[in-house]
């Protein structure tokens, strides 16, 4: 990564990636045509958080840590 990146850019797309579905649940009976596409759209966005040294997976306990569940290790 070369260009510098704006820091409250980079948590706004953590933030609307909090809110965007799992992939796991975009079905075609959900989301019907645009399931392909909005599957698309969720693996971009999680390939630009790795982009950025962001684990995806962790995204949503680091701006919420309140609801984070308790670690058992």
């Amino acid at each position: 990564m070369t260009d510098p990146v704006d820091p409250d850019l980079i948590e706004a797309l953590k933030v609307a990636f909090c809110f965007m579905p799992k992939l796991i649940d975009v079905t075609s009976y959900e989301y019907g045509e645009r399931a392909e596409i909005v599957t698309g759209q969720i693996e971009f966005v999680r390939g630009v958080l790795l982009e950025h040294d962001i684990d995806p997976d962790e995204v949503f306990d680091d701006i919420n840590p309140d609801q984070a569940p308790n670690s058992s290790y």
